[in-house]
């Protein structure tokens, strides 16, 4: 079965989902994106130190920036010092690794270009040795990656899925534009269905419609020694998502998406071909 990886909400929910899962995957404020909470610097050491059996994946995933780089520079020294790894988007941390000559872990994690083995295996070569897949290619091809690769794969099994992020603040502008109150929720609708869309200082995010909900495939990735399955809590009630956690060795998708109502198998069954058309004037 591949390892277990949850990404928590809380602190509390970590604690209390330590003994069902082999990892936790938590993002670090004012560095990640697309999380469902972020933990500070002094937050996550304490995990680390608390949490020394578990496999332990840190998210620095968001695009850096020039003024990024000595803060970044820092906790990557102080991360060195645990069994830690770490998700990257912007390639600045395969060149601070090396530039600091690091023996530290890292992870591919850009989310819409980890989608075939030529790509992952160049960043294998630069030292990346493990790689979170992109949620929008099929079972097949998730498949036919790791029968040509050596990274190490990570795929969600469970949770929504993100589809944008941008450093402008749409809903702030948007309310401020129009004169609006602030509301505890807001969705992008679109021919009938409903986008989560999440503003935080630094960032909008966007997600999709439905949870990705991947718990049959588990028999599948583990026969094909798929190294870890992803369970992310971003907008699932807590208490919920603890106990399909609790329960996950028992479940199916079935009975996951009776407890959810609002689950789907994605792209896994479903090619994404994209044709330009030619308009003629």
């Amino acid at each position: 079965m591949p390892k277990k990886i949850i990404i928590p909400s809380s602190l509390k929910q970590l604690e209390e989902l330590e003994k069902y899962v082999d990892g936790f995957i938590i993002g670090l404020k004012d560095m990640s994106v697309n999380m469902p909470t972020y933990f500070t610097f002094f937050e996550i050491k304490t995990i680390l130190e608390k949490y020394k059996t578990k496999e332990i994946f840190v998210a620095l995933n968001k695009n850096m920036h020039n003024n990024d780089l000595e803060y970044l520079k820092e906790i990557l020294i102080e991360f060195e010092k645990y069994q830690v790894k770490i998700l990257y988007y912007d390639v600045s941390l395969v060149n601070l690794k090396q530039e600091l000559n690091l023996n530290i872990e890292l992870v591919f994690a850009q989310e819409h270009s980890t989608t075939n083995y030529a790509t992952i295996n160049y960043w294998k070569s630069m030292g990346a040795d493990y790689t979170y897949l992109s949620n929008e290619i099929t079972l097949e091809e998730i498949i036919e990656i790791k029968n040509n690769t050596d990274s190490k794969l990570l795929v969600t099994v469970l949770g929504y899925i993100p589809i944008f992020v941008s450093e402008r603040h749409l809903i702030n502008n948007y309310l401020t534009y129009f004169n609006l109150q602030k509301e505890d929720k807001y969705y992008i609708e679109k021919e009938n269905k409903k986008y989560l869309i999440l503003e935080n200082k630094n960032n909008t995010e966007v997600y999709s419609n439905y949870i990705l909900n991947a718990i049959d495939e588990l028999k599948i990735y583990e026969e094909n020694n798929i190294e870890y399955a992803v369970f992310n809590s971003l907008d699932i009630e807590e208490n919920t998502f603890n106990e399909i956690i609790k329960n996950i060795d028992k479940l199916t998708s079935k009975e996951v998406e009776k407890i959810l109502n609002n689950t789907d198998k994605g792209f896994l069954y479903k090619e994404t071909i994209y044709k330009v058309k030619n308009y003629e004037k």
